[in-house]
Parts: C-alpha cells; structure tokens; sequence
C-alpha cells in the first residue's frame, strides 16, 4: 500500500500539481517569500500554452540564477520533492508574471506604463511603490515565437526579462522551459488565495494580432 501511495504521489508531480515554495521578494505582494504556490502542470499535456497575466514557474532559462547559492539537501525535502510537496534543492527554478508572448510587442520605458502591442498595462498588482519599468528601462523589443517575455510584480526588485537582454536568448523565457501555471497560494493557511488572471489582461486591443 506504501509503494502504491508513493508511486500515485510520483505520477501526480510528474502529471498534474506540483508544490513550489517562494524563494525571493521579486513577485511581492502577490507572492511573499516561503510561500507555497500548487501549479497547474496538467493543463500542457493537452497542449496549453502560457498566456499573458499567468504567474508562471519556469526552470532558469539561461543561468539567470548563476549566482544564487545552492541550497543543501535533506532527508526531508527529498522526500517531499518526490511527492510533489517540495522542490529538489538542486532545482534552479524561478516564478515570475506572463506580461508578453510571442509575437508581442512590448514597451518598458522609463516613467511610462509597461505596453504590450501599443496598450498601456494598468498593473494594480504591482507592489505598492514599485515603478512599471523606471529600474531598468530597455525600450521596444518583440517577443519572438515560442517565447516569453516575463516580469516580477516587485520590479525594483526583480532581475526578469529586462536584465538579461544581452544574453543568448535576449531575456526572453523559452514556453519549453516553464513546468506550469501558479493557481493558488497553498500555505501559508493565513495566505491561502487563487491566482486568477488580472483583468488587466483583457484590455481592448492588448490581444493585437494573434
């Protein structure tokens, strides 16, 4: 009965949901360090992509966490990352917001709203405070196909997209690399909330071409 539990607990990681804990102050305040956020990793095998809003974990695309300490592995966090209920320390993974997919176009200019395909972003998730693009503006740049281009909700603090443009893949999130969707905050209990889709994302003419 134990081995059966334990290979349900595997199949159900590896298919469906699986437990992510917030390592950083980069999404605050939707997201608060140690947080534990279920994500959606069903709704790829059928095909789904990512869409715009979506607060995504994705494995580090480009040694975006090159120098982040790794932390050490225990017994107990092995066997939670087998079931799901924990991440493997040796895992490089990161969350951040959907703003643009490909074939997008967006504008993150200094003292201006993020646009995205000429539409200014009305951003109220943002951390109280933060600035759409004033920490480090990069101008116009295009989403290329089967890409991503991701920003945190804390953006003074947040190293996403912006800060990788003269890398291999110009900061952009290959769709590949993201393991799935953050739909609810899990623990803890006194943070318990879903993770819907901002209507910021519905605006009129945001969609652009696609």
């Amino acid at each position: 009965m134990v081995l059966v539990a334990l290979v349900l607990a595997w199949g159900i990681k590896t298919f469906f949901v699986q437990a992510f804990s917030i390592p950083s102050g980069s999404m605050e305040n939707t997201l608060q360090v140690g947080d534990r956020v279920m994500v959606d990793k069903f709704t790829p095998w059928f095909g789904a992509t990512p869409e715009r809003g979506d607060v995504v974990v994705f494995h580090d695309p480009n040694e975006w966490l090159r120098d982040q300490p790794q932390p050490k592995q225990n017994g107990l966090q092995t066997a939670l990352s087998f079931v799901g209920l924990a991440p493997a320390a040796s895992e490089k993974d990161l969350v951040k917001r959907v703003i643009a997919v490909g074939g997008d176009t967006v504008d993150c200019e200094r003292n201006q709203p993020v646009r995205v395909n000429g539409v200014a972003l009305d951003e109220p998730y943002l951390h109280p405070g933060a600035t759409p693009c004033n920490r480090h503006p990069v101008g116009k740049v295009t989403v290329p196909k089967g890409m991503l281009w991701v920003m945190g909700d804390n953006r003074e603090n947040s190293e996403d997209s912006r800060f990788h443009m003269d890398e291999a893949i110009g900061g952009f999130v290959p769709v590949k690399d993201v393991i799935g969707r953050a739909f609810v905050v899990a623990w803890p209990l006194t943070h318990w909330r879903t993770l819907p889709v901002p209507g910021t994302f519905d605006q009129p003419g945001l969609k652009g071409s696609h």
